[in-house]
C-alpha cells in the first residue's frame, strides 16, 4: 500500500484525467444501456418452466399469465345470453395468435358459477413477459365491453389486468433516485467534515465510480445478459459504498494531518491503514455478491455479475482518485467551511459522546450485550416467519374493472384458481382416450376444483395435447404448494406410464413455474452461504491475525441479516406501516428472489463497518497491549465514521425504495434496515460488548494457521502492559 501511495503521489495529475474520461465515457455509455438491459425470466433445467417453454414453441403461447374475462347477470341464465362468444373473439382479436378457453370451446360447466349467472373466460396471449412489456389489457377490455350484450356485465382481470390496475409501475427514474441519495448524502457529510473540499471530494468520487461502473456494464453486456435490476444497483449501492469508503478515506487523512504529519506521510499513512480497510471491504462486498453464482437461474447470476463490479470500482476509484485528490488538495482539505463549527460533530477521538459510550461498554459489557441480544430476539420472531413466495390474487391492491371482475367471481363461488390455472402439456400422443385419462387422473387429485380439456386446433396438435385444472383456492396458495408437489410427483408421472410408452405428461403454468424458482433459489442457499461464510472468514483471519474475530464477525454479520429480514417481514409481509407509508398492501409473502438479494449484497456491506471498526481496534491493541484500551478506542475513533457511513447507505436505500415494483421497494428497505441495524444495534452494542466480555481471546491466532494464511501468529499469553507497547502481537 505504502508503494501504491508513493505512485498516486507521483501520477496524481494523470490519475485524476484518466478517471475524468472515465466519467465522460460512462455517461456516454449510460444512454445506451436502455437497449440492452436483460428482461427476460428462465429457470433453465426446472420441469414447469421448461414445460411453458415446450408450450410456447408447440403452440405459440404458455409464457404469460391468462386475461381472465368475467360476465356475469342479474337474472336468468348467464349460457343462454346471445353474444358472450362475439365478446370473447373480440378480445382474443386484440390479441393476435391468441389461445382462448371458455364454456363455449369445453362446453364445460367449470366455466360457470354454480347459479348459472357468472361465467369466466381466458385468453393466452402470445410471447414471452419482460420487466417493461405490459400486455393490452385495456384495449381488450374495450373491446370485450363494445361486443358484449345488453343486460350482461362485462369485466377484464387477471394478474396482468390487475397489476396495471395499480397504476403505473414507474416511479422515480434513475436519476431521480440518485440525486435523493445524494441530496441525503450531502447533508450528512455538511455535518460531518462541514468544509466544502471534504463534502464535495465522496459526491465528484461516487459519481465517477459510478458512471464508470455504468461503462463496464455497457461492456459485460456484449460478452452476457445483464438484469435490469442492476441500473438501480448500480447508481444506488454505488452512491452508497462509494461515499462509505470516501469517507473512510478523509476521516484517516485529516487525523493524520491533525497529528503533525507531512501531506505525503499522511497519505501514506492513510493509505496503509484506511486504503487497506477500503480493499477488505470491497472483496466481502465482492464476495456476497460472486456467491449468486451458484444460484443456477441466469436472471439471478446476470445480478451477481453486474452487481459484482459495483465494489470492483468504487474500491478502485478510492485507492487511485481519492488519495490523488487528497494529495492535490493537502491541508485545503480542512478549508473553506459552509458549516458553522458549533454544528459540527467533534473530531476528538479522546472526548465527546463515543468516548463516553465506550467507557460505559467497558464498565457493563454483559449488561449491554444482554441487552443487545434481546433486542435481537424481538427482530427474531417476524424473521422466523418469512413466506418467500408470490402473493394470492385476493391479497393484491386492485381498482377499477380488474377490482369489479375479481370480485364477481368471488361473488358467484368460482375459485381463485382460475387466475393461474394448472397448465398440463401432455406430449407423445394426442388419443382422446387417453387424453380423457390423463384429465380424470388430474380431476381426481385432492385439490383440483375443475379440470378442462378443450378439442380445439390452438389446444391440441398431432402429438401434444394442453389440459388446465382449477385448483381449489388460489394457486400461489401454500396449500396448493402441496397439490403441485403432489401432480409432479405421483399423479401426472403416474397417468404418463399408464398411457404406455413415448407419452409425457408434465404440470406447466404460472404457479407451478413460481414453485419452481423457488426450489431453484433456496435449495441452493445452503452451498451459498456456505460459501460466503467460508470465503468471508478465510479474509478476516488474515485481515484481523485472529481465528475468533472473523469467526464473531460471520455471526454477528448472519444476525445482522436475519434482523433485516424481519424489519422486512414486519412492514411488507404483516401489513404494519407498508400501505400508509410505501402505498403497498400487505400481501402474506415476501417475493422469492428479494430475501436472497438482501443477503447477497448486505451481507458484504454492512460488513464494512466490522472492518472499519475491528481495523481500529487491531491497530490501538497493537500499540497498547491493552484490549479494553484498544476496543473503547476503536470504538470511539469509528463511531462517528461508521453513523456517518450508515446515514449515506440509509439515505441511498431508501431513494431505492422509491423505485418501480414492489420488489424493488421491499429491496430498498431491506437494505436500508440492515444497514441501520448493523451500525446501532451490531456495531455499537454488540461488538464492542462481546470483545470485551471475550478479552485476550479475541486475539488467538495459532501458530499453524499463521504460517497457512502467512501472517503473524497472536499467542493467547498476557500482553505486556499499555505502558509497554508492542508491535506485534
Amino acid at each position: 500500500m505504502e508503494a501504491l501511495a508513493r505512485l498516486t503521489i507521483r501520477g496524481r495529475w494523470p490519475i485524476v484525467v484518466l478517471w475524468l474520461l472515465l466519467t465522460v465515457a460512462g455517461a456516454i455509455a449510460a444512454g445506451k444501456l436502455a437497449d440492452r438491459w436483460f428482461q427476460q425470466f428462465s429457470i433453465p433445467g426446472y420441469s414447469a418452466y421448461e414445460a411453458n417453454q415446450r408450450t410456447l414453441d408447440r403452440f405459440g403461447t404458455g409464457r404469460q399469465y391468462p386475461m381472465v374475462l368475467v360476465f356475469s347477470v342479474v337474472n336468468g341464465d348467464i349460457r343462454e345470453q346471445t353474444g358472450i362468444e362475439a365478446a370473447i373473439a373480440a378480445g382474443a382479436g386484440v390479441n393476435e395468435g391468441s389461445r382462448t378457453n371458455s364454456w363455449f370451446e369445453a362446453k364445460d360447466d367449470a366455466f360457470v358459477s354454480e347459479d348459472g349467472k357468472t361465467m369466466f373466460a381466458h385468453i393466452y396471449a402470445t410471447g414471452e413477459p419482460t420487466f417493461t412489456t405490459l400486455l393490452p389489457v385495456e384495449q381488450t377490455r374495450e373491446a370485450v365491453a363494445a361486443s358484449a350484450p345488453e343486460g350482461v356485465t362485462a369485466s377484464v382481470t387477471g394478474v396482468d389486468a390487475i397489476i396495471q390496475s395499480q397504476g403505473e409501475a414507474g416511479g422515480p427514474s434513475v436519476l431521480i433516485e440518485v440525486l435523493l441519495g445524494g441530496i441525503g448524502a450531502l447533508v450528512i457529510l455538511l455535518f460531518v467534515f462541514g468544509t466544502l473540499p471534504a463534502v464535495l471530494m465522496p459526491l465528484a468520487v461516487a459519481v465517477t465510480s459510478i458512471l464508470t461502473t455504468f461503462l463496464c456494464v455497457l461492456a459485460l453486456t456484449y460478452v452476457t445478459d445483464v438484469s435490469l435490476v442492476v441500473q438501480f444497483l448500480v447508481a444506488l449501492v454505488g452512491l452508497g459504498i462509494s461515499i462509505d469508503y470516501s469517507l473512510l478515506m478523509i476521516f484517516r487523512f485529516r487525523e493524520e494531518l491533525d497529528r503533525g504529519l507531512s501531506v505525503d506521510d499522511a497519505l501514506v499513512e492513510t493509505m496503509e491503514h484506511a486504503g487497506r480497510s477500503v480493499i477488505v471491504s470491497g472483496t466481502t462486498v465482492a464476495i456476497g455478491l460472486v456467491s449468486m453464482l451458484l444460484i443456477p437461474l441466469p436472471f439471478i447470476r446476470s445480478i451477481g455479475i453486474g452487481g459484482l463490479l459495483i465494489p470492483l470500482v468504487c474500491v478502485l476509484s478510492s485507492i487511485t482518485l481519492t488519495p490523488a485528490l487528497l494529495r492535490m488538495l493537502g491541508p485545503k482539505i480542512n478549508r473553506y467551511r459552509v458549516m458553522p463549527k458549533r454544528l459540527l460533530t467533534r473530531d476528538n477521538a479522546e472526548a465527546g459522546f463515543w468516548v463516553r459510550w465506550a467507557g460505559i461498554v467497558a464498565r457493563r459489557p454483559l449488561v449491554i450485550f444482554l441487552a443487545g441480544i434481546a433486542v435481537v430476539m424481538v427482530l427474531f420472531i417476524p424473521a422466523s416467519q418469512i413466506n418467500p413466495g408470490d402473493a394470492e390474487q385476493a391479497q393484491q391492491p386492485a381498482a377499477g374493472d380488474a377490482a369489479a371482475g375479481r370480485q364477481a367471481l368471488t361473488d358467484a363461488g368460482i375459485t381463485a384458481g382460475v387466475f393461474k390455472p394448472f397448465a398440463v402439456l401432455v406430449e407423445g400422443t394426442a388419443d382422446p382416450t387417453k387424453v380423457d385419462s390423463i384429465a380424470a387422473a388430474v380431476a381426481g387429485t385432492e385439490g383440483i376444483e375443475s379440470v378442462t380439456a378443450p378439442t380445439g386446433g390452438s389446444w391440441r396438435t398431432d402429438d401434444a395435447v394442453l389440459i388446465d385444472a382449477f385448483p381449489k383456492g388460489d394457486s400461489s396458495s401454500i396449500a396448493n404448494r402441496d397439490v403441485i408437489s403432489n401432480l409432479q410427483d405421483k399423479v401426472l408421472p403416474a397417468a404418463a406410464a399408464a398411457s404406455g410408452a413415448g407419452v409425457d405428461v408434465t404440470l406447466g403454468g404460472a404457479a407451478p413455474e413460481e414453485r419452481d424458482f423457488v426450489h431453484a433459489v433456496y435449495g441452493s442457499f445452503p452451498w451459498v452461504l456456505l460459501v460466503v461464510v467460508m470465503l468471508t472468514f478465510i479474509l478476516l483471519a488474515r485481515a484481523f491475525r485472529s481465528v475468533v474475530l472473523p469467526l464473531k464477525a460471520v455471526i454477528l454479520n448472519l444476525i445482522s441479516l436475519a434482523c433485516a429480514y424481519g424489519v422486512v417481514v414486519f412492514i411488507f409481509q404483516q401489513g404494519h406501516g407498508s400501505e400508509a407509508i410505501w402505498g403497498v398492501q400487505a400481501t402474506g409473502v415476501i417475493l422469492a428472489w428479494v430475501p436472497l438479494m438482501i443477503f447477497a449484497f448486505l451481507y458484504g456491506i454492512s460488513m464494512d463497518y466490522e472492518v472499519f471498526m475491528i481495523t481500529r481496534i487491531r491497530e490501538s491493541y497493537d500499540e497498547t497491549g491493552d484490549t479494553s484500551a484498544a476496543v473503547s478506542l476503536g470504538l470511539a475513533r469509528t463511531g462517528k465514521l461508521v453513523t456517518s457511513g450508515a446515514g449515506v447507505l440509509m439515505f441511498a436505500f431508501f431513494a431505492l425504495s422509491t423505485g418501480p415494483g414492489i420488489d424493488i421497494k421491499l429491496f430498498g428497505i431491506g437494505l436500508a434496515a440492515g444497514v441501520i441495524i448493523d451500525a446501532t444495534l451490531i456495531r455499537l452494542l454488540l461488538v464492542p460488548s462481546s470483545m470485551q466480555l471475550l478479552g485476550r481471546w479475541n486475539w488467538w491466532l495459532p501458530k499453524w494457521m499463521a504460517i497457512v494464511l502467512r501472517t503473524t501468529p497472536s499467542p493467547l499469553e498476557p500482553r505486556a502492559s499499555a505502558s509497554q507497547p508492542q508491535t506485534d502481537p
